[in-house]
């Protein structure tokens, strides 16, 4: 979408920030939900889950015409953060 101005691009910045944020809310639910069925706090880390779900997501990246190394960064970073959660969740 080609936008006329700047708060036009900060409108359409926010629409989409707002759409993130409720995906993320999702995707906590199903976080704290895969913890009841890990059997070990090594299986809550999931190492080769995780370089899984990064090839995914550049090759989405490279899909849609986004950056693989930004989608990278901001899954890594994503990821650690949910598997903190997680881990919580494991050991209660």
């Amino acid at each position: 979408m080609k936008c006329s101005s700047l708060e036009e691009v900060r409108e359409n910045i926010d629409r989409i920030d707002d759409n993130i944020i409720r995906l993320l809310a999702e995707r906590t639910g199903y976080v704290k939900q895969a913890a009841s069925f890990k059997k070990s706090e090594d299986g809550v880390r999931a190492a080769d889950r995780v370089e899984a779900v990064i090839n995914k997501v550049r090759e989405k990246a490279l899909e849609y015409g986004a950056s693989p190394d930004i989608a990278e960064t901001v899954y890594r970073d994503m990821i650690s953060g949910f598997i903190g959660m997680e881990l919580k969740e494991y050991r209660k």
